[in-house]
C-alpha cells in the first residue's frame, strides 16, 4: 500500500471538521480532489451504493469501482450491474475469489455458508478486497454505510477515518443519511436499483444468506437470519482473532 499520502490524525480531524455538515456530494468531491486517481469504491449494488455511483458519475466517473463477486450473488444483482454500467457509462470491475464456487465447495466438502459463514465471507469477500487493494493501490476507499443500519455501524463516528483493516483512508459519504434520504435521492434522480428491494429485501447480500424481512423486523434481519452475525467483515475493525490475523478464525 502506498505511503506517500499517509493520513495523520490531524489531517483526518481537519477533514472531519470541514465536512461535518457536508452533503454526500461534497464529501465525494473532497475525496476525489484529495485522492483520485488513487480512490476506490467497492459496491454490492445496494441502494446506497447505487446512489453513490450516480453521484460519482457526475463528479468523477473515472473512480475505480469494484464489485466483490462471491459467486453467490443474486441474478437480479448481476443484472443491475449491467444496468448501472450502461446507464452511467461506468465499468464496475468484478473481483473474484481465488476459487470458483464449485471448486471452493469441493475443497470444503460442501458449502460453508450454513455452518461457517464467517469463513465464507472472509474467503470470498475480505480476501478478494485485500487483493484488490494491493492491485489498485488506493490511498482511500469509499463505503456506503449509514449509522442507522446496524448497532456496529452506529458507532462509526467520522465521515473520514483511518481503516486499520486495509491501511487506507475510509470515506463514508452517506454516514449521516437515513434510509429515507437514500430512497428520496433514488426517486428524485431515477437511479437504477435492485428489484428485490421491492420484494421486502432492504439489504441484499449473497442469495444463500439473504431472505426477505418480515413486518417489524429491522432492515438487516434478513442477512444471516437466525445468527448473531450481521456483517460480512469488511466494515469490522481487525482483532487478534480475525482471520486476517489468525488463520481459520471467524470475523
Amino acid at each position: 500500500m502506498g505511503t506517500e499520502q499517509t493520513a495523520t490524525d490531524a489531517v483526518l480531524a481537519a477533514a472531519n471538521l470541514a465536512l461535518a455538515d457536508a452533503s454526500p456530494q461534497e464529501v465525494l468531491r473532497w475525496a476525489v480532489g484529495q485522492y483520485h486517481p488513487r480512490l476506490l469504491m467497492a459496491t454490492a449494488f445496494g441502494a446506497e451504493g447505487c446512489a453513490i455511483m450516480h453521484m460519482l458519475a457526475e463528479i468523477e466517473p473515472g473512480v475505480t469501482l469494484i464489485n466483490l463477486d462471491t459467486g453467490y450473488q443474486f441474478a437480479e444483482t448481476l443484472a443491475l450491474k449491467d444496468r448501472i454500467n450502461k446507464r452511467y457509462g461506468l465499468d464496475v470491475i468484478a473481483v473474484l475469489p481465488e476459487l470458483s464456487v464449485p471448486d471452493y465447495e469441493a475443497a470444503h466438502g460442501g458449502p460453508l455458508y450454513n455452518h461457517r459463514p464467517d469463513q465464507c465471507c472472509h474467503d470470498r469477500k475480505v480476501l478478494p478486497l485485500q487483493k484488490a487493494m494491493a492491485k489498485y493501490d488506493p490511498l482511500a476507499w469509499i463505503s456506503a454505510i449509514r449509522r442507522d443500519q446496524t448497532a456496529n455501524r452506529a458507532t462509526t463516528a467520522e465521515v473520514v477515518q483511518w481503516d486499520a483493516k486495509f491501511n487506507v483512508v475510509k470515506v463514508n459519504p452517506l454516514l449521516n443519511w437515513t434510509k429515507a434520504n437514500v430512497w428520496k435521492f433514488i426517486a428524485d434522480h431515477d437511479v437504477p436499483y435492485n428489484p428485490l428491494h421491492d420484494q421486502n429485501y432492504p439489504s441484499i447480500g449473497c442469495w444463500p444468506c439473504t431472505r426477505a424481512v418480515m413486518p417489524g423486523e429491522d432492515d438487516r434481519a434478513g442477512r444471516w437470519a437466525g445468527q448473531v452475525k450481521k456483517e460480512c467483515g469488511l466494515h469490522l475493525s481487525p482483532t487478534p482473532s480475525s482471520p486476517e490475523l489468525k488463520d481459520g478464525a471467524g470475523i
